[in-house]
């Protein structure tokens, strides 16, 4: 798709590459030597994947760059424009009651979920060439962990932003086969409907070992996350459809109130949840006393719903990162040391999981995923 604006003596020029991959590089070529503006801007909008790992995405940000500079690509992930991510640096950045929990004293994990109710549905094809680690959690996933896991930038600035993003990234421990669970969706029948398996889907290989399902402990060694375990999982035809990040504080320490949480002591762990979709809502889990005579104690949510507290429609995704690709506002998108920095921490787990040929564990359609990611860290 291409947007010719034209204003006075300047025509500025944005390319949209939502063409597969194997033409990224001959489409900007054609692009660059055919159509670039001669006295505005040129930008291009590249869609993932970007690579299967860190070699091919490496060349193919070498063969992008013979026509482009770095400041013309704009490497789109729709995830960093949707309002529940981006609002997580306000959450924690202007409001004081945050950011000082914000750390491995305070949090004892943070879960970040993305589950899809239903499977590939005919796209296998694409699919099993790439699985859901490198669909979801290389990047949907891993952005939002580096935006809520950076210290505070210098300014709001995109390439400030976006150094800090490179720091939380670079500070990861590489990731090892135990730390991760994948998993592959099996038929299922639930109230006299029967759901195909995916390697029903006639597109995919009957021999598939490609993971519908993953999940990963990952963690951050600097002095802020030292310890904390940061667990992702993603995965199609589970339970439920959704996206969202749930911080569990730690016990309070010499809790008065032990005695009236029995041994369940989870129970009386705060929440922080950020439910970026659908129904978007920030929520905040504690305990109060049941009104009464007794001390009888609940847990109770404190609540911000986005569609009844704002009226206003909340703006697609790409309808905000196109408006800012044409504005040049470059901080939801990714840099390519973000990218090299991203892919270095799964390739070498991405490569062992195929060279050993790890047979994912299958879990039925419609549940809630492989039971070996429950006992995951």
């Amino acid at each position: 798709m291409k947007l010719l604006m034209q204003g006075g003596r300047v025509s500025n020029r944005l390319f949209y590459l939502s063409i597969p991959p194997n033409i990224f590089v001959e489409a900007v070529k054609c692009a660059s030597s055919s159509a670039s503006s001669g006295n505005g801007w040129t930008r291009v909008i590249v869609e993932k994947p970007f690579g299967r790992d860190s070699g091919s995405s490496a060349v193919l940000t070498k063969s992008l760059k013979q026509y482009l500079t770095e400041d013309q690509i704009f490497r789109i992930d729709h995830y960093l424009g949707k309002e529940l991510v981006e609002n997580l640096s306000v959450l924690r950045f202007a409001n004081l009651i945050f950011e000082p929990l914000w750390t491995r004293q305070y949090i004892r994990n943070v879960q970040i979920i993305f589950s899809e109710d239903f499977g590939t549905e005919g796209r296998g094809g694409y699919f099993d060439n790439y699985g859901i680690i490198r669909d979801i959690m290389q990047n949907h996933l891993l952005q939002i962990l580096a935006l809520f896991a950076m210290e505070t930038p210098v300014s709001l600035d995109a390439e400030d932003i976006r150094n800090e993003k490179v720091k939380v990234l670079r500070s990861m421990r590489p990731l090892r086969l135990e730390d991760v669970v994948i998993g592959q969706y099996k038929s299922h029948s639930k109230g006299g409907v029967t759901y195909p398996s995916y390697t029903d889907d006639k597109t995919v290989p009957k021999d598939s070992l490609t993971p519908t399902f993953a999940a990963a402990a990952l963690f951050i060694d600097n002095a802020r996350w030292d310890g904390v375990p940061f667990l992702m999982k993603a995965g199609k035809a589970l339970h439920n459809k959704g996206a969202e990040i749930r911080v569990q504080f730690r016990h309070v320490p010499g809790n008065l109130y032990n005695r009236n949480f029995g041994t369940d002591l989870d129970r009386a762990t705060n929440e922080l949840v950020i439910r970026v979709q659908p129904d978007e809502a920030i929520f905040l889990k504690i305990n109060n006393k049941v009104p009464g005579l007794g001390m009888r104690l609940d847990r109770s949510n404190l609540n911000l719903h986005y569609a009844a507290r704002y009226s206003k429609e909340i703006p697609d995704a790409y309808e905000r990162l196109l408006l800012d690709a044409i504005e040049g506002e470059r901080r939801l998108f990714i840099r390519s040391d973000e990218l090299d920095a991203a892919w270095a921490l799964f390739t070498p787990v991405l490569k062992e999981l195929e060279e050993k040929k790890i047979i994912p564990e299958s879990y039925p359609y419609g549940s809630r995923g492989p039971v070996g990611a429950h006992y995951l860290a």
